[in-house]
């Protein structure tokens, strides 16, 4: 008895192609724009847009390239800004600081940007800028994911306005996350009049509940 003939599948040049998702375009984006820059390019594109120092790690699996390039791209990214004398220098600088990089203003162009700063800036605080630095100056040092929690809004903004103004400064990071810590700066304390945070007026009185937020205002 004769089979009955199996139909031949078609081509695979005649079957329809599968439309392309968002994913689909995105990754093709990414990997067109990691394969039209250099690793170096890709490295100062991320540290201009980071909030927080990034560590080798992290920059290696945004560019997909191993760790030791990243370092080797990184310190001579950090050669190249220094320059080969003070002429030559760039007015910033690329700096590891708790285990990631991060851009910095060269610290001998402070005064300049102090005096911009000042000039531009008007003297009053919003009140959302009060109450951050509110924030900072009793919980001291802080995360400014922390700070966001206790305000519940996005303090990313208010924290640069406070740096800039000089009112608050980097006093660390935290040893789990990395996170820079802020406290008060010795330009706030003058303002205020007083030597040392331990002069700050008790707040617990002026809050609904004393203790949210601030339970560590008694130790």
């Amino acid at each position: 008895m004769t089979e009955p003939a199996v139909p031949a599948a078609p081509p695979a040049s005649a079957m329809p192609a599968a439309p392309a998702t968002p994913a689909d375009s995105a990754a093709e984006e990414l990997a067109a724009a990691r394969a039209a820059h250099t690793l170096p390019q890709q490295l100062e594109a991320l540290l201009i847009v980071a909030d927080e120092p990034l560590s080798a790690v992290a920059l290696a699996t945004a560019t997909d390239h191993p760790v030791r390039e990243v370092r080797a791209a990184l310190t001579a990214l950090a050669a190249a800004y220094d320059g080969d004398d003070a002429a030559t220098a760039r007015g910033f600088e690329l700096r590891e600081v708790g285990g990631g990089y991060r851009f910095y203003v060269r610290e001998s162009l402070d005064p300049i940007v102090a005096d911009f700063v000042h000039q531009q800036t008007p003297a009053k605080l919003s009140q959302a800028a009060l109450e951050t630095l509110a924030v900072i100056a009793y919980r001291q040092p802080i995360a400014r994911g922390a700070i966001a929690s206790i305000r519940a809004v996005n303090v990313d903004s208010v924290v640069r306005t406070l740096l800039a103004r000089g009112l608050i400064t980097e006093v660390g990071h935290d040893p789990e996350t990395t996170a820079t810590l802020y406290g008060t700066s010795e330009a706030l304390l003058g303002y205020l009049g007083i030597g040392d945070i331990s002069e700050l007026p008790p707040i617990a009185p002026l809050l609904d509940d004393p203790l949210e937020g601030f339970t560590h205002e008694s130790q």
